[in-house]
C-alpha cells in the first residue's frame, strides 16, 4: 500500500515538470538524455499534481465508506464523491475550514490547498454537489487520463473479488469522465494494480484486466491498447518514440498502454519512471500510472530513495497508507458493536 502510494507520487512529482513539454523541448530543458531526474516545479523540487492530490482523496473516500457501513448506509460511489468534493473545496479555499466538523483530517492537510493545474474536466466534475453516474455521466465526451490516475487505490482493495474493484472503479470515474474509454481504463487500472496487490505479475495482471473488460460495452478501444502494450514488449530496446506511440494523443487508453509498456520493460523502477515521462504527451499522467504499477509490483523499498526524501507530502500519505491498512485489516476494532474509537471518528467522521 505505501508502495502504490508513493510510488505513483514520486512518478508524478518526476513528470510534473515536463507535463507541457515536448520530447525536444525535455531534451533541450534537461539534457539530451532527457529528464532522469526530480526537477522544480511549483518552487522546488517533488512536488506533486492534482494526480496525486486527489489519489489521496480516494484512499480518504474508501476509508470513509468502510466507517460508515455501521450506520447501514453502504454506497462506496457516494462515499468517493464526497471525498472528492473535498478534494474540489482545496482548489477553490485559501485553506483547511476548522468550522467543517465532517472533512475529517486529510481535508485539513494544508499542503493539499496548492492548485497544481487541475484540468477542466476535473474542476466541472465536481464543481457542485452532483453525482455523475454511468447512466447519467460527468463530461461524456471526455477521453483525458486523470480518472485513470487516481484510481490506484481500489486496486489496494486487496479483499474484494475483482469485478467489483472494476465497477467501483468504473463508476467512481464517471464522476468526472463519462467516455467509455476513459472510465473502462480506469477499471482497467484498478484491476492491475488489485492482481499485482494480490502477487501476481505484471503480465498475468493485464490478462487478467482483459478478461474483465472483455464482457463491458466499449472495451475494445482499451483493450486493443493492452494488447499493443504486451505486443511492444517484444519490439526490441525501449524508446521514447516507443512510448510516445502507445500514448498516442494522451488520451485514457494511450496513457494506460504506455505506462503497462514502461513498466514491463524498465529495468528498474528509476528506469521504468524514466522511460514514462521522457515523451511529448502528459509526463505527470505517464509517470503517475507508471509508478502506481511498479510501487504495487515491487514494493515501498525498490523506490528510489533521494527521490523520496524530497517529495512532497511523504508524511501525509505514509499515515494515510497505514490508516488504510488498519481499516482494512482491523475495522471492526475501530468501529463496531463493542464500541469506537473516537479518534479514528474524529479523522474520519461517519457523516
Amino acid at each position: 500500500m505505501r508502495g502504490t502510494l508513493l510510488g505513483a507520487a514520486v512518478g508524478d512529482a518526476l513528470g510534473g515538470p515536463a507535463d507541457s513539454l515536448s520530447l525536444d523541448e525535455i531534451r533541450t530543458a534537461y539534457g539530451g538524455e532527457g529528464l532522469l531526474d526530480l526537477a522544480f516545479g511549483h518552487g522546488r523540487r517533488g512536488t506533486v499534481t492534482h494526480h496525486t492530490q486527489l489519489t489521496l482523496f480516494t484512499v480518504d473516500g474508501l476509508i470513509r465508506a468502510q466507517v460508515r457501513r455501521d450506520t447501514g448506509a453502504w454506497h462506496p460511489p457516494t462515499d468517493l464523491h464526497r471525498a472528492y468534493l473535498r478534494w474540489a473545496a482545496t482548489q477553490r479555499d485559501w485553506g483547511p475550514d476548522e468550522r467543517r466538523k465532517d472533512d475529517g483530517w486529510l481535508a485539513r492537510e494544508e499542503w493539499l490547498y496548492a492548485r497544481r493545474d487541475p484540468t477542466r474536466a476535473l474542476l466541472i466534475g465536481f464543481g457542485d454537489a452532483t453525482m455523475g453516474t454511468l447512466e447519467s455521466p460527468k463530461n461524456p465526451d471526455e477521453l483525458g487520463p486523470e480518472a485513470v490516475a487516481r484510481s490506484a487505490p481500489f486496486g489496494l482493495l486487496v479483499g474484494w473479488e475483482p469485478q467489483l474493484v472494476v465497477q467501483l472503479a468504473v463508476e467512481c470515474a464517471a464522476q468526472s469522465h463519462g467516455h467509455p474509454i476513459a472510465y473502462l481504463s480506469a477499471g482497467a487500472y484498478a484491476v492491475i494494480v488489485h492482481a499485482l496487490a494480490r502477487g501476481d505479475s505484471l503480465d498475468g495482471a493485464v490478462q487478467r484486466a482483459l478478461a474483465l473488460l472483455a464482457v463491458r460495452p466499449g472495451h475494445q478501444p482499451v483493450s486493443d491498447a493492452l494488447q499493443h502494450a504486451l505486443g511492444a514488449v517484444r519490439q526490441g530496446i525501449p524508446t521514447p518514440a516507443r512510448v510516445e506511440e502507445l500514448a498516442g494523443d494522451g488520451t485514457a487508453d494511450g496513457l494506460l498502454a504506455a505506462a503497462v509498456y514502461c513498466a514491463l520493460v524498465g529495468e528498474d523502477v528509476r528506469h521504468g519512471l524514466c522511460l514514462a515521462v521522457n515523451q511529448s504527451g502528459p509526463s505527470a499522467a505517464a509517470g503517475t500510472l507508471t509508478g502506481g504499477l511498479l510501487g504495487a509490483l515491487h514494493g515501498e523499498t525498490a523506490l528510489p530513495p533521494a527521490w523520496l526524501a524530497e517529495l512532497e507530502g511523504r508524511p501525509t500519505m505514509l499515515e494515510l497508507a497505514d490508516d488504510f491498512a488498519m481499516e482494512m485489516t482491523q475495522g471492526p476494532a475501530l468501529h463496531g458493536p463493542a464500541g469506537s474509537s473516537p479518534g479514528w471518528l474524529a479523522r474520519y467522521p461517519r457523516a
